[in-house]
């Protein structure tokens, strides 16, 4: 029997979008690469360092050397499991500021303004804060949880930031992103929350939803219209097709990939490859962003972090509590206090975020400094930079060339630099005091503007949100690849549901923005949309003239 719609990837946007068109009594088909999301190392909220750097999860992409960061190549993990990415990913729950959607409509993303995608991540959420709020959803599919900020360190935090003149917001999800305050995180009941857990189980209970397991080699298109997807799967080729539609989620890396072995992109590159065209639309595997992040790291004066617990005994008893009682811990990401402030006056929504950590170590686990340490993840969050994917050849199995150019453009030094200083300045405030050592990295060496610049060309790291590279636009814009219901511009019959689409990034991890749109992309195929609700966000009054 054909499936009305078949979804490439069982993703953040994949799964909420198989949820809702199976709620509305539609048959799905997913297709997954990668297997199972069931055992600790993904369950385990505290044990995130472990699956995105295992190639059982994992594509195991890396960027080409990048000339902006002394031609390192950086790693690009996305996941390969149900689930996608956000079974693999921080948990770390940021919607995103309004002017960001704001921006999106007005760059031709008609229909996708903060009043468009407010009422949307209302349905997608269950949030169970302090108190009710009616910024928040309280039924949706996605638990998310205030982090308790269970160490002092965590609080010593956000009243420095308040010490240097900036905000507390009580919900940086809510009215007011601008400020320090609690975390939140995509965690339930103690495990992670991601998206096969939220969507993709509940909606094969309903017996409308079938995972295909396989790798998707191509979009099979017949006089302009998408009919299929071409599947290897058990050591064999075949065509699944569909009634109505195909959706790609495959990730902001996979499907321009994925379009291009369609012959859906710039005519010139795909006909290198040999790739007949269908559709010349030059922006496929364009406009591809990202947030770089470094951390400031700091030796701790009291023994109080995190590395009491960095040994094996350690490590066992955190692990034996949360697999007994999903308490402990365990049941945190450990991210559970952040900031986000304006670089400088004139920029009217921050552009500069801050995730603490109670213990001074690389986010993929590989290294932690000698001794009680903690650390302040900053970086910018709208960088002009623009890289792009590319085929590396025309074989599905094949990675794609990843460039991002990172650091290319002027105003991300600019910024960048700024947001050392005042992470510096912020942890210079009385409530730091009687726990701050001495700074591990950069060094109170690092001063000027080139010290400064050389610190981030060695140890900036991707923060793991690509985006952007199939940007949503108008129908008549010649660099979009899909219009504002996310229809792939030129081919009939195929959208694209996932990262891929923003036309630019997000303030702030990129998780919730991708569910989004999954559940707003299932409405347009369904042929309703939520009414608008007009709030808008808190904006400092006094942006123009004043940083905070």
């Amino acid at each position: 029997m054909i499936p009305d719609y078949v979804v490439v990837g069982s993703g953040s946007a994949g799964s909420a979008l198989a949820y809702r068109l199976a709620e509305a009594g539609r048959s799905v088909v997913v297709i997954e690469y990668g297997g199972s999301d069931i055992g600790p190392f993904i369950q385990m909220p505290a044990a995130l360092s472990y699956p995105m750097n295992m190639a059982r999860y994992d594509w195991g992409f890396e960027s080409e050397p990048e000339p902006g960061l002394d031609n390192r190549r950086l790693a690009v993990p996305r996941g390969k499991v149900l689930g996608g990415s956000s079974s693999v990913n921080g948990m770390v729950w940021v919607r995103g500021h309004a002017r960001d959607f704001d921006h999106w409509a007005e760059a031709g993303a008609a229909g996708w303004a903060y009043a468009d995608v407010l009422p949307y991540f209302r349905r997608l959420e269950h949030w169970h804060g302090d108190r009710p709020s009616d910024w928040r959803g309280s039924d949706g599919p996605l638990h998310v949880r205030r982090a308790r900020q269970w160490n002092p360190l965590m609080h010593a935090f956000v009243e420095a930031g308040r010490q240097a003149g900036y905000p507390v917001t009580e919900d940086y999800n809510g009215h007011q992103q601008e400020g320090f305050g609690a975390f939140d995180m995509s965690v339930h009941n103690g495990r992670r929350w991601s998206t096969a857990n939220a969507y993709l189980r509940p909606a094969m209970k309903t017996g409308r939803v079938r995972i295909v397991r396989g790798l998707a080699r191509r979009v099979v298109i017949e006089q302009g219209r998408a009919v299929g997807v071409e599947v290897a799967t058990g050591g064999r080729t075949e065509t699944i097709r569909a009634g109505r539609e195909v959706v790609l989620s495959a990730s902001s890396i996979n499907t321009p990939k994925l379009l291009m072995l369609s012959g859906i992109g710039p005519a010139a590159h795909l006909a290198q490859h040999g790739i007949e065209l269908v559709a010349d639309r030059p922006g496929v595997g364009q406009n591809l962003q990202d947030h770089l992040e470094v951390y400031v790291q700091y030796a701790a004066a009291q023994p109080i972090t995190l590395y009491k617990y960095w040994n094996l005994v350690g490590k066992a008893l955190i692990g034996a509590q949360w697999l007994f009682t999903k308490t402990g811990h365990g049941a945190s990401n450990q991210f559970e206090s952040c900031g986000f402030i304006r670089s400088r006056a004139g920029i009217d929504y921050p552009d500069i975020q801050f995730h603490f950590l109670p213990i001074a170590v690389r986010y993929d686990g590989k290294a932690a400094a000698a001794g009680h340490g903690f650390q302040v993840h900053t970086g910018p969050m709208r960088s002009p930079s623009k890289g792009a994917v590319t085929l590396k050849s025309a074989d599905p199995a094949a990675p794609p060339r990843i460039v991002f150019n990172y650091m290319s453009h002027e105003d991300d030094w600019t910024t960048f630099r700024a947001a050392l200083r005042l992470t510096r300045e912020i942890m210079a405030q009385p409530a730091m005091a009687g726990h701050v050592r001495h700074e591990i990295q950069p060094g109170p060496a690092a001063v000027s503007d080139d010290a400064l610049d050389a610190f981030i060309r060695e140890h900036a790291e991707s923060a793991y949100h690509p985006c952007g590279s199939a940007r949503m636009g108008a129908a008549d814009d010649p660099g979009a690849v899909v219009d504002p219901e996310a229809r792939v511009i030129g081919v009939d019959g195929l959208r694209v549901a996932d990262s891929s689409i923003f036309p630019r990034i997000t303030n702030g991890n990129t998780n919730a923005p991708s569910i989004l749109v999954g559940e707003k992309v299932a409405d347009h195929m369904l042929g309703r949309v939520l009414p608008r609700d007009g709030r808008g966000p808190w904006i400092h009054p006094d942006w123009q003239t004043s940083q905070r």
